[in-house]
């Protein structure tokens, strides 16, 4: 059985390798650079300051459209990966705001970095971390995004309670992110090409929910869901021809949803509780 680390290790190995560009697994009939590509994510390239050298089409959302994001914010991007969502971000925070992204592979960072220089963008950091213990003070964000980030991390709980922490009172997320309603099959669920694609990590949508709230957010609301339909030639890797049909007509959905939620001020707060 995999432990935590394992797993954490796993997926930093194989998206420091779509980093590098050297991970042929990752491709597949159905696209390439992980399932993502043409099964989960949405398209960026209407939306201004969009970098597609920074797109590597591994999210399942598009969160920084929903972040309501001002001029001037300071957002931070968790798993920034080569930083999509960040130069968005970037784009409408303008001159006065700043981006931060956060990720936990070197390779990831460097690329980022990489691109964010070619651009000769200023107010872009690109910080290398765990988003479990994120390399930022408290009280920092005025915005939080994530794309396809979250269901990779095996300790969801610690990820928003760094959230909350890093978080300005009054500051709010808009993330993007895998999850389940149903359980998924244990041939798909310990598949760890389908942990990579954002699938096995997933979490049933109410649990997800849930754990925004009790770590202290209010105004959760579901902006955006869609459900994800795996094609037969990637679920045919893992299941057989009976379970694929049981699979199939057992009512278990694979979800996309951007989620917003809110870090109240002390004024807004109803009870001693409600800014923790």
């Amino acid at each position: 059985m995999q432990t935590k680390d394992s797993l954490k290790e796993m997926v930093k190995e194989r998206y420091t390798a779509i980093a590098l560009q050297e991970d042929d697994a990752v491709c597949c009939s159905s696209g390439c650079c992980g399932y993502t590509t043409s099964v989960m994510a949405d398209d960026y390239k209407t939306l201004d300051g969009y970098n597609p050298d920074a797109d590597l089409g591994l999210g399942c959302g598009l969160p920084t459209q929903f972040a309501k994001i001002k001029n001037g914010d300071v957002v931070i991007d968790l798993g920034s990966g080569a930083g999509n969502d960040a130069f968005v971000a970037q784009h409408e925070t303008g001159e006065t705001g700043k981006v931060i992204g956060v990720d936990f592979s070197v390779p990831m960072i460097e690329r980022a970095r990489k691109n964010a220089e070619v651009r000769d963008v200023k107010n872009v950091e690109f910080r290398q971390g765990d988003i479990e213990h994120m390399p930022v003070a408290d009280n920092t964000a005025d915005v939080i995004v994530s794309n396809c980030v979250l269901n990779l991390v095996p300790n969801k709980d610690e990820v928003f309670k760094e959230i909350f922490r890093v978080l300005k009172p009054g500051g709010h997320f808009s993330i993007s992110d895998i999850v389940l309603v149903g359980e998924l099959p244990s041939e798909i669920k310990n598949a760890a090409k389908m942990y990579a694609g954002c699938v096995a990590g997933a979490i049933q949508k109410e649990d997800y929910l849930q754990l925004i709230e009790a770590n202290g957010f209010k105004n959760i609301t579901l902006q955006k869901e869609k459900a994800i339909t795996l094609p037969d030639d990637i679920l045919s890797q893992y299941l057989s021809e009976d379970q694929l049909t049981s699979f199939k007509q057992s009512g278990t959905g694979i979800l996309s949803i951007t989620v917003y939620a809110e870090k109240l001020t002390a004024e807004n707060c109803c009870g001693p509780e409600c800014c923790n």
